[in-house]
């Protein structure tokens, strides 16, 4: 039996991390989870429901025939299905949104620290002469 998880390590002991998949990889799974919004394996994934649905109203529409009822039915479910999927996008672009608003913000703070750090260099180059300067006038 192949049990999977972490390794209980003795003193000094370094522990090797035992993943199903590398970091590069899980980065595609993600990425590619996020776009086709299927974060679980459970039930049908959205983009598939929503492909289904789109399908379905274009042969219905493609019969040629009287069947006004139907294709009614059909794009009030595709629409349904078309706003449902809607509001996570929404919701990830809201999320992505605020990201890079932080991300800018933290951007601004890291230059404002640097300048702040050079500053403080030179600074501490100009006590340096000065504390130099006194000490050589005294001996």
């Amino acid at each position: 039996m192949l049990v999977k998880g972490r390794k209980v390590s003795g003193r000094g002991e370094a522990v090797a991390a035992n993943y199903a998949f590398g970091p590069l990889e899980d980065d595609v799974i993600i990425k590619h989870r996020l776009l086709t919004r299927t974060t679980t394996t459970r039930g049908e994934p959205p983009l598939k429901k929503l492909q289904k649905k789109f399908t379905s109203l274009f042969v219905e529409l493609d019969k040629n025939e009287d069947n006004y009822g139907d294709c009614d039915k059909l794009a009030k479910a595709f629409l349904q299905e078309l706003s449902t999927f809607e509001i996570p996008l929404l919701k990830s672009k809201a999320v992505v949104d605020a990201n890079l608003r932080e991300k800018h913000n933290f951007d601004e703070l890291r230059e404002e620290i640097n300048r702040q750090i050079v500053q403080a260099q030179t600074d501490i180059e100009l006590l340096k002469k000065q504390l130099t300067k006194r000490f050589s006038g005294n001996l």
